[in-house]
């Protein structure tokens, strides 16, 4: 999604000459695409899928086909991280905790099935200006206590930047988390101001922002977690520019600011 302007073969064409060794793809461009000439060309490429995003949405009547179509998903794709932003409150909702067990419940019914297929479910808690309509597990320690109720090897959590810095409790919970071998995916962006409206688009390239990357890049390493890292930045100004030069861009300030 940081440059969602390439097509998927520009994509990996780039990747591949900057020494990236692995793409973590969104469904809705993936189904464009075809889910399995997507998985061809990345494989072709000799690239790895690092997750699928996204899975959850737990609002609905058909949610858990729709999630389940995601498994299927990355399963083709030959990625073992299914992304869950797990929706916010039902229409008129304002009962946070039972949104909660919905979507644990919602879970307990999905995880069985990806294990079968070879993929894990990670929760990725959103921050709190989201809780309402698009996730109501807004913090690490909120993902953690859902995903305990499953094995770590089938439920964990994702840790990104973006939406779990300004939480004073989040490098313990990273910490645990670790212990629990529950971090699944590492994701990074940067904290800028003011956002735009409506928020979503808002994430910042790395290093305009406020968040001490290196600090949570080296709490993550701490925690044990040896797996890909992704920068995933939603910014209509990105998006404006070639996507090429964004990635390249990404990559010199992934190397400045968080290694």
């Amino acid at each position: 999604m940081t440059v969602k302007q390439l097509t998927l073969p520009e994509l990996t064409e780039a990747c591949v000459r900057l020494g990236i060794p692995g793409v973590g793809l969104w469904r809705d461009p993936v189904r464009s695409y075809g889910v399995e000439a997507a998985a061809k060309v990345v494989r072709d490429a000799g690239l790895t899928v690092t997750t699928l995003c996204r899975g959850g949405f737990f609002t609905t009547a058909t949610d858990l086909d729709d999630n389940r179509a995601a498994i299927d998903e990355a399963a083709t794709l030959g990625t073992d991280t299914l992304v869950l932003v797990s929706g916010g409150l039902p229409p008129g909702g304002k009962d946070l905790p039972a949104a909660r067990a919905r979507i644990t419940g919602a879970i307990a019914e999905l995880a069985p099935y990806a294990a079968e297929r070879g993929v894990r479910l990670a929760i990725e808690p959103l921050h709190p200006m989201y809780a309402a309509d698009r996730c109501a597990v807004s913090t690490l320690d909120q993902a953690l206590a859902i995903a305990a109720h499953f094995p770590a090897s089938q439920v964990g959590v994702v840790v990104d930047t973006y939406h779990i810095w300004w939480d004073d409790r989040a490098p313990a919970a990273v910490a645990r988390a670790g212990e629990q071998g529950r971090i699944h995916s590492f994701q990074l962006a940067d904290w800028t101001t003011p956002l735009p409206a409506g928020v979503l688009n808002g994430r910042g390239q790395l290093g305009d922002g406020t968040i001490d990357l290196r600090a949570w890049r080296e709490r993550v390493d701490a925690a044990g977690y040896t797996g890909p890292i992704e920068v995933e930045l939603f910014n209509d100004d990105l998006w404006a520019r070639d996507g090429v030069q964004v990635l390249e861009e990404t990559a010199h300030r992934y190397i400045r600011h968080a290694l």
